[in-house]
């Protein structure tokens, strides 16, 4: 979870390593660091805080900017609280080898007692540390170069990593290597410099040629060498493919918006149709989807789907499982991937097997998936970045084309994912006969102007601010909704408590009574799901009997509401559409209210405390 950037070639590297971990800032920032080498001597800056603090300190020590070579980290803490010491890179005893990591070592403790046996100290709690000492070790005992010395170690380590090593011995080098968290290896012209991050935004100006790693790989980079990349565990030589980059650095920049979070949020008309386009063809009324065209017999003989997922993602899969039994009447489950993958589930090879991430990097997730192949089922991937671990592990799926998500708190990627998830459905729903011709072709037209009519939600910006301001100082709140809008309300709720810290929870809102109605008071706002379709006389039911308790209602309803209007404190309308593509509407407004309240308390709306974008560790 934590973000790493290097390069070596002809440029001062400081800037080019300081703005790549500014982008990779989203991965971590509890504590920030660098190290440049000029030749001579290593120059290390680190600190707790952000990339700003680090700049700040490098500021005040213009010598410790020099530099051809450099490594970066922008650090979420594991093993060690985020202080200066923790922070990485990390230097080995002998002060040769640098290091920086991504991931966890779990018998870091073991090694750590053999090397201290062996004479070695440590001056932080990290298992990095531990690991850069270990490479040294087997280094000077085997009499090795510095990318076997990697390799022998990472043999001997459990866990996951992404890595860069320096060795100032080997000053024209460096080695990096992956198992479980993401790397990308961007190479310039003529093999003369090369970059080196988590992922491919550090370096988007500078190149659009990129290979990425496969787990249990690692690659020597030479200045004027093609990169050489060997597997870890047997040292055989592997071809690096490289690809061409599809995001641009417009993409990456905030564009003259306040905060990533609220442009992504006004990105969803065009993150929406990037994803239906050229699949979804209401004049044809026909949808292409290459993964269901190919695989389709598969789902549709398939016992079950089940979708593994983790936040927003498994909302977005709970929405999924609504709409595959509705339209294609298909048994689904909706799984956690991190209890999925614990908990010895029963798999054949009938079962098909739905990953969604916004990252294609997600640990778990891609744990569930080599779990789910082992067992023979068929796995289908959604993710929204190209060459990630999750597409390229699973047998076939479909990309989001979101375009890229900095916030931490996901927007885009949740509509853009249930965008998938609608158009297979129906694609299934269709092919199997479960929906008529008719109803097909209406879902395809009402899809098509979903774009258009999250435009025209988003106008009513001022609106819902005017409603955050009420009740941005309210410590507890409760979201309800049914059927189709049941994750919605999930989502709603962990939107707030990601980025505002108020806690919140989110309910079907018939389970009300079985418990949470006992919160309710004038204090306790509710937030309720309550469109036109979808058991609306029911939520009206549930709305009156808060307010007969005094509670605080704000409803999201449907143009030319009147019923809820009379009873609740605040309605917010969104445009009529089908009940199964209703979630595409309710969840923008709470999207919005959430991003309000927070920036009302002042809260760091893009770097929420505690979290990072992409969880690539357990």
């Amino acid at each position: 979870m934590c973000g790493i950037t290097a390069y070596i070639g002809p440029r001062d590297a400081y800037p080019i390593v300081i703005n790549g971990l500014k982008r990779l800032e989203y991965r971590g920032y509890d504590s920030a660091g660098i190290m440049l080498y000029d030749g001579e001597e290593l120059q290390l800056s680190k600190t707790k805080g952000k990339v700003a603090d680090l700049e700040k300190i490098t500021a005040t020590a213009r010598n410790k900017r020099n530099g051809k070579i450099g490594i970066g980290h922008t650090r979420w803490a594991t093993h060690g609280v985020p202080n200066d010491v923790n922070s990485h890179p990390h230097v080995s005893n002998s002060g040769d080898l640098v290091m920086v990591h991504n991931g966890i070592i779990e018998n870091y403790d073991t090694i750590k007692k053999e090397l201290t046996s062996r004479g070695y100290t440590f001056k932080s709690d990290t298992d990095t540390e531990v690991l850069v000492n270990l490479i040294e070790e087997v280094k000077l005992n085997e009499g090795c170069k510095l990318g076997k010395a990697v390799q022998l170690a990472l043999n001997s380590v459990v866990g996951a990593y992404a890595i860069a090593v320096f060795d100032r011995t080997k000053p024209n080098e460096l080695v990096v290597a992956r198992l479980g968290s993401p790397i990308a290896i961007g190479i310039g012209e003529d093999f003369g410099e090369f970059f080196i991050a988590s992922d491919a935004s550090p370096f988007v100006e500078f190149t659009k040629d990129v290979v990425y790693l496969e787990d249990e790989e690692l690659a020597i980079i030479k200045i004027g060498r093609e990169v050489r990349v060997r597997k870890i565990h047997d040292d055989q030589l592997v071809d690096a493919m490289i690809q061409k980059l599809q995001i641009s650095l417009e993409e990456i920049e905030k564009g003259g918006y306040d905060h990533f979070m609220l442009k992504e949020i006004y990105e969803q008309p065009k993150a929406i149709t990037d994803t239906f386009r050229g699949r979804l063809m209401p004049e044809d009324n026909f949808i292409k989807l290459l993964g269901i065209d190919t695989y389709g017999e598969r789902f549709l003989n398939a016992d079950r789907v089940i979708i593994v997922a983790c936040g927003t993602s498994w909302h977005a899969g709970l929405v999924g499982e609504y709409l595959l039994e509705d339209m294609a009447r298909i048994p689904v489950e909706v799984e956690y991937a991190s209890e999925f993958r614990y908990r010895n589930p029963v798999l054949t090879k009938n079962d098909v097997v739905i990953a969604i991430s916004q990252s294609g990097e997600t640990a778990d997730t891609l744990a569930a998936i080599k779990l789910a192949k082992s067992r023979g089922a068929f796995v289908y991937g959604i993710c929204n970045v190209v060459g990630s671990s999750i597409a390229r592990e699973t047998h076939t799926g479909t990309y989001t084309h979101a375009g890229p998500e900095i916030g931490v708190a996901s927007t885009k990627a949740f509509t853009t994912q249930i965008t998938v998830l609608t158009l297979m459905a129906l694609k299934l729903g269709r092919e199997k006969g479960s929906i008529s011709e008719e109803m097909f072709g209406r879902y395809l037209k009402a899809m098509d102007k979903i774009p258009q009519q999250v435009e025209k939600l988003l106008e009513i910006n001022d609106h819902v601010k005017s409603i955050a301001d009420v009740y941005k100082n309210a410590t507890n709140c409760l979201y309800l909704g049914r059927g189709f809008n049941f994750p919605v309300a999930l989502e709603g709720a962990l939107k707030l408590k990601e980025i505002s810290y108020i806690h919140a929870e989110g309910y079907p809102a018939a389970e009300m009574k079985h418990g949470p109605i006992a919160l309710i008071d004038e204090n306790m706002p509710t937030f309720v799901i309550a469109t036109k379709h979808g058991h609306y006389e029911k939520v009206v039911s549930n709305i009156q009997e808060i307010k007969s308790r005094s509670g605080k209602i704000i409803a999201i309803v449907t143009e030319g509401d009147t019923t809820v209007k009379e009873i609740a404190d605040h309605t917010i309308e969104i445009p009529e559409t089908e009940e199964a593509l209703t979630p595409l509407l309710t969840t923008i407004p709470l999207q919005l209210l959430s991003y309000h309240i927070a920036v009302m308390l002042d809260k760091n709306v893009d770097q929420p405390r505690n979290l990072a974008k992409s969880v690539t560790v357990e």
